[in-house]
């Protein structure tokens, strides 16, 4: 299979390229595909967009905003207790930085 838009020594390089071992089927399957995506790109470069505004979303988004309530965090001495290890009321965790491997 072939087309004027994408050859199968195209998508062999590009294969090749990204380091994708494709089999021969594989190859055509991904030839016949990607010309089919670049035909709907021909589609979508026909429409006359001369009046559509440039856009980054194609529906309207609006942050949904709650106001900030202050609530009880975890009690530190508690949480400390069911440490592995704590020390001046931290969590005491091994040092990773300057030790000799």
């Amino acid at each position: 299979m072939s087309d004027a838009r994408i050859s199968r020594e195209a998508v062999i390089k590009v294969a090749r390229l990204a380091r994708l071992d494709v089999t021969t089927a594989e190859v055509d399957r991904l030839t016949t595909q990607l010309a089919g995506m670049l035909e709907h790109f021909a589609d979508i470069d026909a429409l006359d967009l001369g009046t559509v505004a440039p856009m980054t979303q194609p529906y309207p988004l609006v942050n949904v905003m709650r106001d900030d309530v202050v609530v009880a965090g975890l009690d530190r001495d508690e949480v400390l207790a069911a440490a592995p290890a704590a020390e001046d009321g931290r969590f005491r965790v091994p040092p990773i930085i300057g030790l000799d491997s």
